[in-house]
């Protein structure tokens, strides 16, 4: 079987069960009973409902598939074939240069050090018209042409990312540190040496806001912090909307863009509103890791989960589940770790957290748990969870369905 993500797919005679923990946890349990843990599980009707509130949310624009928050992929596959996707923002050269022998729109989200990838990119005519290169600097370039020079390779699609970080009085610098590229002044500049440069032509903008995309803005226990939160992506996107509208202008005047790529999953809303972006991208709404439970905006369904099994019994109040220590990238905290999902009221235990051999968990539930049993819970980020298992199983509607193979699962580990 081969899932579909259509809105005409089969239709659940709940369209919401996760709105309901208990009859949502025990189906999914009861479908995978037999299947040994660790089990990884995709939920089909939540992937369709989060498949379709991302193309809601983006208003109309297509969105680009962040391929490293979902990395199957089957599901890759399945998006792309969905009304409202349309191309795949990799991670690495060499996963694009993978994808691309079935991918024929492939933007490499970060700029990349690898010579081999770029030789193979700049001698495969099929690739480099299908795979374009992320720069911020002439430095990158001239990486480029030390691999490889422009009168012995094909030319070399290339997109400018954008900085689009905020400078914030009060707060200092406000997002994640990449291109060095800031003003439109700095973008245009850019554009006219790569357009001065034999082996290259500018197709493509990124501006990635990541400290509007990537912050949780509904924390119950911190109301005044969730407030400044909200005051700074407020005030972030009318600072980025006139500094982005800007620079792609000014670019224009240099290059005739095919696209200009904004957005994550968490800023669809207000990027799509940006009238010099063309293209959003997203990935990780599409499995629901937990980080996106504390967003006010918007609500994915937990699409992605894994099972553990308990292996020991240190006390009657306590468990202990088998591994567990898959900790998401990011800062340090409480918010990376698994988070427990059923049964309900249980908890990790201050001092061992998630480990990577064990797990102990205590709560009123973990005295009704036995050896053997399972405990189910869902990964802080979306995509990381791929890199832990080779395969998802799919459940619908009571039933396994399917099994999506993992990049890891097909024997690729690009980073």
């Amino acid at each position: 079987m081969v899932i579909t993500l259509s809105a005409r797919g089969k239709a659940s005679a709940d369209p919401a069960p996760w709105l309901d923990s208990r009859r949502f946890w025990t189906g999914i349990d009861d479908s995978t009973a037999g299947l040994e843990t660790p089990l990884a599980v995709l939920h089909l009707g939540a992937l369709r409902f989060n498949t379709h509130d991302l193309v809601r949310r983006a208003g109309g624009k297509p969105v680009r598939v962040a391929s490293k928050s979902i990395r199957v992929r089957g599901l890759i596959d399945a998006l792309l074939a969905t009304d409202g996707y349309a191309g795949v923002l990799a991670f690495t050269l060499p996963e694009a240069l993978w994808l691309a022998d079935t991918v024929d729109d492939i933007v490499v989200g970060y700029p990349t050090a690898d010579a081999a990838a770029i030789r193979r990119l700049a001698t495969d005519p099929v690739a480099a018209a299908r795979v374009t290169l992320m720069v911020d600097s002439v430095e990158h370039l001239d990486f480029i042409d030390t691999c490889i020079p422009p009168g012995s390779r094909e030319t070399l699609r290339l997109c400018v990312e954008l900085d689009v970080s905020w400078q914030a009085a009060p707060l200092g610098h406000v997002g994640v540190w990449r291109s060095p590229v800031r003003t439109a002044a700095e973008a245009e500049l850019l554009a006219r040496t790569i357009g001065s440069r034999p082996g290259f032509t500018l197709v493509g903008m990124m501006a990635y806001e990541a400290q509007i995309a990537g912050i949780a803005d509904r924390t119950t226990s911190r109301n005044a912090w969730s407030t400044t939160l909200r005051w700074m992506k407020r005030n972030s996107i009318l600072e980025l909307t006139e500094r982005r509208g800007a620079a792609v202008a000014a670019v224009r005047r240099v290059s005739d863009l095919e696209f200009v790529n904004g957005g994550g999953t968490g800023s669809l809303e207000s990027t799509s509103r940006d009238e010099s972006v063309t293209e959003l991208a997203a990935g990780s709404g599409i499995l629901g890791g937990h980080l996106f439970d504390n967003y006010r905006t918007f609500h994915p369904a937990p699409a992605a989960s894994f099972a553990l099994s308990v292996v020991r019994k240190p006390s009657p109040s306590m468990a202990v589940i088998l591994g567990g220590g898959w900790v998401a990238s990011g800062p340090p905290g409480i918010d990376r770790m698994p988070r427990l999902a059923w049964p309900e009221g249980l908890e990790l235990i201050p001092r061992e957290m998630a480990g990577e051999v064990q797990t102990p968990i205590r709560g009123k539930a973990a005295t009704l748990l036995s050896t053997g049993d399972r405990v189910w819970l869902r990964h802080s980020k979306s995509g990381e969870l791929s890199e832990r298992v080779n395969d998802f199983v799919v459940v619908d509607q009571g039933a396994v369905v399917d099994r999506l193979v993992t990049y890891r699962g097909e024997g690729q580990a690009f980073l």
